[in-house]
């Protein structure tokens, strides 16, 4: 539950700081003094949209802090997600925080650390349920109606298996169709994978061979003067010349025989000596190799032109399929593995289609129990919906549900019936309601008047969150359009709901705020030409003068009446805790 909340250059909101107990707590206070302000401020600390231009006039940005005491299911779920982020502190509770600056930036905070808005929106969503007045339109989108449904039915686990098999059945299809589209260009995409397939192969490129290519055209071009440089190489090393002048091995031969004569002498010149034969030695192997390889450089321009083919060859095949042979090779695979599936493609639609009739069946047979889990659901929503309303001065009213099924060739398969489906199941629902005695169940968004629509609004939220797992509940204003003779039963109902959740509610009904366990009043004044919403803990006798305002002015009729809505109130507490 919400145990802390603090709010700084909000709106008008100039700085509040306000503990909450568990339990049913009401907010009270003048229009337009900033009751609903403080509602905007929590649903943006839960992830809603930033909006710059609610931070106050001159200050740099909103801030917004709340701490949350966890517990039950929902702090479960809260600690889940925590220790899977790696944000979780305290065991037993959590601080999240919301700045919106003014040029637009938002940053969102959880236990202190930076995290990004889905984080922050699906925390949030596991502690706290906004009921604001746009939500009566809730009831008039027929869209959201089997979403209400399930809630009550308490079915997730039965939706998501439909949902779970619902996306496998689509990615068969999507196969299917692709598969379909392939075979009807088959022929023609055989033809041209074949011929690249073909045309890689007969090449037999290998890893690796163009560098080599590349030198041996190098080597080639330039046989000549390959060959003259080692014949020069080998004449200078080994061969005497042609005026008799000696070669280097006899030079060093010369060296050789006078460095061993002088070793001889001074045996301290041994190390030389040996060098010089050593030198004598490499100078004779370094004439053997050269005179191999000139043996090997030949001018051959056919071998050259079978290069420059080949190079050119692998060139294009690059140009075709990629940037290296190791590209090309690549391509070729995928190619044959296209070929396979083509060739096989009969077979695997085949495949496709079996299995497409299988999750056909069970979807079938998943939607058609879920169906019956909700129509079972309805009657009793139905039943204690239409309970509430008659609380709520509306006897005689009667709320129904239409679910039904569309007929579909390509739909689940039900016995001998094809029924339509979506991600959610088979059902199109829809909620109905006859407002007075002696109508005929008409779809609610067509006949509901205001009054009546905040009225089932109550009815069905009080329904719904007896079976409702998130721990605090925050209804703005959904007393709209109901009067002061029906405040009472709605503040009972609230109170009796806030006996498991945490309840928040604005309200301008006395009556309903009699029931209230913690009362703030929300009021706006004006300093140093600003204004600035405060809020006050009212306790005991301090609320009696302000529900004497709600109920008109504060004469002492007004303050009698108020003191006998908060003597009401405690008795029927009294008497439900007892009972």
């Amino acid at each position: 539950m919400l145990t802390d909340l603090h709010i700084q250059d909000f709106a008008i909101i100039d700085r509040l700081d306000l503990t909450f107990g568990a339990g049913f707590v009401v907010f009270t206070g003048e229009t337009g003094a900033g009751k609903s302000i403080i509602i905007d401020a929590v649903e943006m600390l839960l992830g809603g949209r930033g909006d710059s231009t609610l931070i106050r006039t001159d200050a740099p940005a909103a801030v917004i802090e709340g701490t949350f005491h966890l517990q039950g299911r929902a702090g479960q779920e809260v600690a889940e997600v925590l220790e899977r982020e790696g944000l979780q502190d305290e065991p037993q509770s959590v601080v999240l925080g919301r700045e919106i600056r003014r040029e637009g930036r938002s940053i969102c905070r959880i236990n202190g650390r930076t995290v990004g808005l889905a984080l922050l929106r699906e925390v949030g969503d596991l502690l706290v349920d906004v009921h604001g007045q746009s939500e009566h339109l809730s009831l008039l989108r027929v869209r959201e109606h089997i979403a209400l449904l399930d809630r009550f039915a308490q079915v997730e686990d039965e939706r998501e298996g439909f949902t779970e098999r619902y996306d496998r059945l689509t990615a068969i299809r999507r196969e299917l169709d692709e598969l379909r589209q392939r075979e009807k260009d088959a022929a023609r995409r055989i033809e041209m994978l074949t011929f690249q397939v073909n045309e890689i192969e007969s090449s037999a490129l290998k890893p690796g061979e163009l560098a080599g290519l590349q030198d041996e055209r190098t080597r080639l071009g330039n046989a000549e003067q390959l060959a003259a440089l080692t014949d020069q190489a080998v004449a200078a090393l080994d061969e005497a010349g042609e005026t008799g002048e000696p070669s280097a091995r006899d030079l060093l031969g010369r060296a050789g025989a006078a460095l061993h004569s002088l070793a001889k002498i001074d045996s301290s010149r041994e190390p030389e000596s040996a060098e010089a034969q050593a030198l004598l030695e490499q100078a004779g192997e370094l004439a053997r190799r050269l005179r191999v390889y000139r043996e090997s450089v030949e001018f051959s321009p056919h071998r050259l032109d079978e290069v420059e083919e080949r190079l050119g060859l692998i060139r294009s095949l690059e140009r075709k399929y990629g940037g290296s042979i190791e590209a090309v090779l690549a391509h070729a695979q995928a190619a044959r593995q296209e070929l396979e599936t083509i060739t096989h493609a009969e077979e695997r639609i085949r495949t496709l289609e079996a299995d497409e009739a299988a999750g056909l069946a069970e979807l079938g047979a998943l939607g058609n129990r879920l169906s019956q889990a909700r129509r079972k659901a309805g009657e009793k929503l139905s039943s204690a919906i239409e309970a509430e309303l008659a609380d709520l001065r509306m006897a005689g009213a009667r709320f129904g549900i239409d679910l039904n099924w569309e007929d579909d060739p390509a739909g689940a398969a039900v016995g001998e019936r094809r029924v339509a489906f979506g991600r959610a199941g088979l059902d199109r629902i829809e909620f109905l309601v006859a407002p007075n005695p002696g109508e005929g169940l008409k779809p609610l968004a067509k006949i509901a008047s205001g009054g009546e629509t905040s009225r089932l609004m109550l009815g069905l939220k009080g329904v719904l969150a007896r079976a409702d797992r998130t721990p605090t509940l925050i209804f703005d204003e959904i007393d709209q359009g109901i009067g002061g003779r029906v405040g009472g039963v709605v503040g009972e109902k609230l109170w009796r709901l806030a006996r498991t959740h945490q309840v928040l509610c604005i309200t301008h009904l006395p009556q309903l705020a009699s029931f209230g366990d913690q009362h703030f009043k929300v009021e706006k004044e004006v300093r140093k030409g600003r204004t600035v919403t405060t809020v006050k803990d009212l306790a005991d006798e301090a609320r009696v003068p302000e529900l004497a305002l709600m109920l008109g002015t504060a004469s002492e009729a007004t303050m009698e009446s108020a003191v006998d809505l908060l003597r009401g109130a405690t008795e029927t507490k009294m008497k439900a805790s007892r009972a």
